[in-house]
């Protein structure tokens, strides 16, 4: 064995060693607050990857889109079919488009009584709030009313939470928070979204 094999045997041996332990001290069961957050792409992809993941064992999942539903979206066109999937849509489109604050709070309110309920459910494993960062960001839904929903969840239950600017108390309150950090986006050198790619 070489010099360079010996210590990256060693390297890894360590390696082993420290994941292992860490293994072993996690022993606590319940579920999680996620927050895909940042100003990069892949936030509400990331997302859906996780609802897929948990389709496929066969668990419940309530996703609420507060933003986007009106866009085509080709994973939910995918997954709709599954019984085990509920998906509750704003359907206002992008707040930009829509212009009218009163609409969007109405809109918002009713669609959060969706996303209520999932977070009410011990039979839904995930739930997904998609985008709602910018329904706190605008004033249309208290931040109080989203952590009373998030504190008496389920115990089971895991929740992810998707969009730019997340609030600092769901990230204070959260167990996993991943940034997503834009260094180049197609869309600003007038490259236009991809179906099948970017939705």
């Amino acid at each position: 064995m070489t010099d360079r094999d010996s210590r990256h045997k060693a390297s890894m041996e360590k390696l082993k060693a420290h994941v292992d332990e860490k293994v072993a001290n996690a022993t606590e069961q319940r579920g999680l607050l996620l927050i895909n957050t940042g100003n990069g792409k892949g936030k509400t992809t990331a997302a859906w990857g996780t609802v897929t993941r948990a389709l496929g064992y066969g668990y419940r999942v309530g996703v609420v889109q507060f933003i986007k539903g009106l866009w085509e979206c080709g994973e939910r066109n995918r997954l709709e079919d599954d019984s085990n999937l509920e998906v509750a849509i704003m359907a206002t489109g992008f707040t930009w488009d829509t212009q009218n604050r009163e609409e969007d709070t109405r809109a918002c309110a009713e669609v959060w009584q969706s996303a209520a309920k999932m977070l009410a459910d011990p039979d839904v494993y995930l739930v997904v709030l998609d985008e709602i960062t910018y329904m706190l960001k605008f004033g249309y839904l208290d931040i109080d009313t989203v952590k009373k929903a998030l504190e008496n969840r389920p115990h089971e239950q895991t929740v992810v939470i998707t969009g730019r600017n997340a609030h600092r108390e769901l990230i204070d309150m959260a167990d996993t928070v991943t940034e997503m950090q834009e260094v180049r986006h197609a869309f600003n050198n007038g490259i236009q979204a991809r179906r099948g790619i970017d939705y």
